[in-house]
């Protein structure tokens, strides 16, 4: 079994940052993902527009070409097949890491695909890069595993003229009542606190709250969802307990990192906000060769980091790694 200098857990727009850092000072990485390539950017609605211009989205020193201002997410993923492409990186995408052992130097990520096959991969060194998106925060509520609740948001066509509530307040529950307005369908938004969230985007605002004023999109504010059936939903708020039609429901409040895996490497959380432990020049956590990067660095406060700034991440691991391979090939 051949040795990596450096194995990415994390094929986001982050891990790939990494791995091409890593070549490109003359490493050898590889990257494991449990989905495809930009896993998290696959599973964005279909129609998203970013919020960011396209130079901010760039890693590798590639440019990102787009047709109009700001980049949607079927460039952002054609983009990043593009950077894996160009720097040859070696992937394994499907790839579920359940665990990784040994010491600095001589790691083993043990992995299983999704056919059940595992497999073992050897790297001197480990960067983490897996993201947030895959685990939403959960209302913990009757009903919240029923088949038409989902906590994510693709596309409208198939809710056309049919009832939908969407719960929460902020970026994807508001564009995601837009797009089902416009698409046809009857859209309640329900949010526990008394107005929408402070970081919408500054074109989502206007538009998202003048629906409401029209009444073209229902929203109820300072009201919590109790629980789910079959074809409704049922809230309180100061009025009283109600039930509301719901064909469908979207549950988007917001998502978090898996501190749970975290912990299993031996990455230390801070026990209030879950931020890892680690050297704010070089990245590297508590266990040593290993390294954090993108926005598992936030911990539980997800909005302090995105690609703009995630992406320098792998710069400042691969110049760590150089140096101290500089320094073991001085003697010193």
């Amino acid at each position: 079994m051949s040795t990596y200098d450096l194995i990415c857990i994390g094929a986001g727009p982050t891990g790939l940052a990494c791995a091409i850092e890593a070549k490109r000072a003359g490493m050898n990485p590889l990257v494991i993902d449990k989905g495809c390539l930009c896993n998290s950017l696959y599973h964005y609605p279909v129609n998203m527009v970013f919020f960011t211009t396209p130079e901010l989205l760039e890693i590798g020193d590639l440019p990102l070409t787009i047709s109009a201002e700001k980049p949607t997410r079927s460039e952002a993923l054609k983009y990043y097949r593009k950077c894996a492409e160009h720097y040859e990186l070696e992937l394994r995408l499907g790839h579920r890491v359940e665990r990784v052992e040994g010491t600095d130097g001589k790691f083993t990520v043990h992995t299983r695909d999704g056919q059940g096959i595992p497999a073992q991969f050897a790297a001197r060194k480990i960067a983490v890069a897996t993201g947030y998106y895959d685990l939403p925060n959960r209302l913990n509520i009757p009903g919240e595993d029923l088949p038409h609740v989902s906590h994510y948001y693709t596309e409208p066509h198939a809710f056309w003229r049919r009832n939908v509530v969407v719960i929460g307040g902020k970026n994807s529950a508001a564009e995601a009542a837009l797009d089902l307005y416009r698409n046809g369908a009857n859209v309640t938004l329900i949010h526990r606190r008394a107005e929408l969230g402070s970081n919408i985007k500054y074109w989502v605002r206007p538009d998202i709250e003048n629906r409401i004023k029209a009444g073209q999109v229902r929203a109820m504010f300072e009201t919590d969802v109790k629980r789910i059936e079959a074809g409704r939903v049922v809230v309180a708020s100061r009025e009283g307990e109600q039930s509301l039609p719901a064909d469908q429901v979207f549950a988007l409040i917001g998502y978090h990192p898996d501190f749970e895996f975290l912990s299993s490497l031996g990455i230390a959380l801070d026990p209030e906000t879950n931020k890892p432990a680690m050297n704010p020049q070089t990245h590297e956590s508590n266990v040593p060769g290993m390294f954090v990067a993108g926005v598992v660095i936030g911990g539980n406060h997800t909005s302090e980091i995105f690609i703009e700034n995630g992406r320098f991440h792998g710069k400042q691991i691969a110049a760590s790694l150089a140096a101290a391979r500089a320094h073991s090939s001085a003697g010193v």
